[in-house]
């Protein structure tokens, strides 16, 4: 019963779920990168994750579980100890009587399902999950990786000279963030403490603290890891590592108590910035993973209006796409997902970008090194003499750029960049404000993608409610807020309408959310718009004819995935104001 490569080309090549020569090239990269074949198909967008696991399910006469979407009680974690339950793949995840369900990735472990069966006692009833489901499982272990850095920090304490456990304790820091989410790892000097601090989901959230004589060790561990000089404690340093997580079992006795955690995390690149302030040097780890999966447009949160224009947009063959807002709502994500679309055998795609953050394969990137004078202008001069179809600018920041990205756009090129701008209409008054010419402006771009992220509500603990009298004082002191929201709905019982939210849980850390989406306005540049482009009227008389023409605005974006039960009231409230 062992899912082999061939067991699955047996599965999903002949039905006609993957092509072939797609199959064959994830087989050879899932093998180059050390990950199972089921997660490199999902990750890679050639097949959902629930429909990898009914079809592997199916084959072999067992039921299916979507782990993804059950919530799984702490009473049931007691069954198997956590390094257990992640060196082999399998957790249960629902008890009945004389009875455990139990979901694996490894039909073929026999011999551990007898074990569990004799130690519990209990008849197991055995479910196929995919690598994923168990990856998404697991993380009701959560806690305990909390305790076990609090144990290696007391540990320290009495034994400061210990190197190991130094390292051991940097590894955790990036383990526990990466199975949390975050984006980024802070470590914070304070007059006694140094606080860590975890960005999920696009805000931060303090994690554990650690005595100031630790600093100096840990901070020296990490600048060996970014290759930076551990001698420099004065000047910013910038760096950058690949973490690759080992099957490892560490363990620090606190009185009687013995913790352990095996990870499975795959690989992933880690940019560091160190810069020195008042209190010691301040660190920031900024957590690239592995993004080889496919970036799809339909999964990013636009509208099917939205995506249909971009769509027609993204085939012209020449021409601007700009995607705007401010720093972190996911502009880069989205002209990632656009060039999914465009990546194909029959045109040569280049960007110039700072950083690297996707790994596109049949793309040409190249990353910003100020050091040797490789900026976004020579960058996009040098390909620009590199016969491109497509090209995709980082960001347009000065005159210079800007002027080369309208003129490579005129000239039978398709540029896609971001720029940062609070809407869609605002663009233009900021382009032109560079120095471009209005006209120039007006001829050059084919649509103004303006977005930011909202957090979305945990789907393991989200319920319903209507508002109270705490609501709606909350609502009344943001008028012109309640007075759109009314607007949406053209006066109709918005006030009484169902809303929702995330209770909170052990899987999304109780905040109540777990992962972000995008919020839209997506403006299509049409002959009338460019009249008044060409006119340099201002941002708001734009703005004003966008909507006129069917612009659905960013705000009523939101209150759609509000009333979706998507994202919270609350946060389209937080976001909409930045």
């Amino acid at each position: 019963m062992k899912i082999t490569s061939d067991t699955l080309r047996e599965l999903l090549m002949k039905p006609g779920h993957i092509a072939e020569v797609d199959f064959e090239l994830a087989v050879k990269e899932s093998e180059k990168k050390n990950t199972s074949l089921e997660r490199f198909l999902v990750e890679k967008g050639l097949i959902s994750d629930v429909n990898l696991g009914k079809t592997i399910a199916n084959a072999f006469d067992v039921l299916f579980i979507d782990l993804q979407k059950t919530k799984i009680s702490d009473d049931l974690l007691h069954f198997i100890p956590e390094v257990v339950a992640r060196t082999q793949h399998v957790i249960v995840f629902e008890q009945d009587n004389d009875r455990l369900k139990v979901a694996t990735s490894n039909l073929d472990n026999y011999e551990f399902i007898n074990l569990l069966k004799k130690k519990t006692g209990r008849a197991i009833d055995v479910y196929y999950a995919t690598p994923l489901g168990i990856k998404e499982a697991l993380k009701y272990y959560r806690s305990d990786v909390r305790d076990q850095i609090k144990n290696f920090i007391k540990e320290l304490q009495i034994h400061p000279e210990n190197e190991e456990h130094i390292v051991t304790l940097v590894n955790l820091f990036l383990e526990y963030a990466h199975d949390s989410r975050a984006s980024d790892i802070h470590l914070e000097p304070l007059e006694n403490n140094v606080l860590v601090r975890f960005r999920i989901d696009g805000v931060l959230h303090e994690i554990v603290e650690y005595p100031r004589t630790l600093h100096e060790k840990i901070v020296s561990r990490i600048k060996i890891m970014a290759r930076l000089r551990t001698d420099e404690h004065a000047a910013a340093q910038d760096g950058r590592f690949s973490f690759s997580p080992e099957h490892f079992d560490h363990s620090v006795e606190d009185t009687a108590t013995e913790v352990s955690w095996t990870s499975i995390a795959n690989k992933f690149d880690v940019r560091v910035s160190v810069l020195p302030i008042t209190d010691g040097e301040n660190i920031v780890m900024r957590l690239l993973t592995d993004n080889s999966r496919r970036l799809l447009l339909e999964d990013l949160g636009l509208s099917e209006d939205d995506l249909q224009t971009i769509t027609r947009a993204a085939i012209k063959p020449h021409g601007m796409l700009l995607s705007v807002g401010p720093t972190g709502s996911g502009k880069t994500t989205t002209l990632y997902g656009i060039l999914q679309i465009l990546n194909t055998s029959e045109v040569n795609i280049m960007t110039i970008e700072d950083p690297v953050e996707y790994d596109m394969e049949h793309i040409q990137q190249t990353q910003v090194n100020q050091s040797k004078k490789l900026t976004f202008v020579t960058g996009l001069r040098s390909i620009i003499r590199q016969d491109p179809d497509i090209i995709m600018v980082g960001e347009v920041r000065d005159k210079e750029t800007a002027a080369i990205a309208v003129n490579a756009a005129m000239t039978g090129h398709l540029l896609l960049s971001t720029l940062h701008s609070n809407d869609a209409a605002t663009t233009f008054p900021r382009l032109i404000d560079m120095g471009i010419e209005p006209f120039l402006v007006s001829s050059s771009i084919n649509v103004v993608m303006a977005q930011r992220l909202v957090r979305r509500i945990c789907q393991k603990c989200r319920i319903s409610y209507t508002l109270n009298e705490e609501d709606l004082k909350m609502l009344e002191s943001e008028g012109e807020f309640l007075k759109m929201a009314e607007q949406f709905f053209e006066k109709k019982e918005f006030l009484k309408s169902t809303f929702y939210k995330g209770a909170g849980c052990k899987t999304c850390g109780d905040t109540g959310y777990s992962g972000r989406i995008g919020i839209f306005e997506v403006l299509e540049i049409v002959e009338d718009l460019r009249i008044l482009i060409s006119q340099k009227v201002s941002a708001d008389v734009i703005d004003k004819k966008a909507k006129e023409l069917g612009m659905t605005p960013m705000f009523f974006d939101g209150l759609t995935k509000v009333f979706k039960g998507i994202t919270t009231l609350e946060e389209i409230m937080r976001v909409i104001k930045t």
